[in-house]
């Protein structure tokens, strides 16, 4: 009977390992360093793992609500990761703002090719090569 209640005590303790990791992992570390990253205006300096962090860290709280804390973990590790290069990033370009990278949505005139002249008057344009 004795060895039975140790193979019992053993399954239950392994079997609680996941939630036990999970409250370590989200709560405790990648939030944390979410919070930090926050208090950098990582939102402003550092958009992409500002929403990579964020983004991640819903998600391992969702999949901590379906019971899967090892998938949770995973989210959590991912979440902690993006939020250290945020912090990291936003701390970088709060101090130096010449490092931000330029607005990729501005369009600005591509240069003529060399040669090209414009059409002649009532001309046609040249086709495109």
């Amino acid at each position: 009977m004795r060895g039975m209640r140790r193979w019992v005590l053993a399954l239950v303790l392994v079997s609680a390992c996941g939630p036990i990791a999970y409250v370590n992992q989200v709560p405790r570390d990648a939030a944390k360093k979410v919070e930090l990253a926050r208090q950098l205006n990582a939102a402003k300096f550092s958009p992409y793992w500002w929403t990579r962090a964020t983004e991640y860290l819903k998600m391992a709280r969702e999949v901590a609500g379906h019971a899967d804390f090892q998938g949770a973990n995973k989210f959590g590790r991912l979440s902690s990761e993006a939020a250290d290069t945020a912090a990291r990033e936003a701390e970088e370009r709060g101090r130096d703002p010449s490092k931000m990278p330029q607005n990729p949505m501005e369009q600005t005139v591509a240069p003529a090719k060399e040669g090209d002249e414009p059409p002649a008057k009532g001309g046609v344009a040249p086709a495109k090569e």
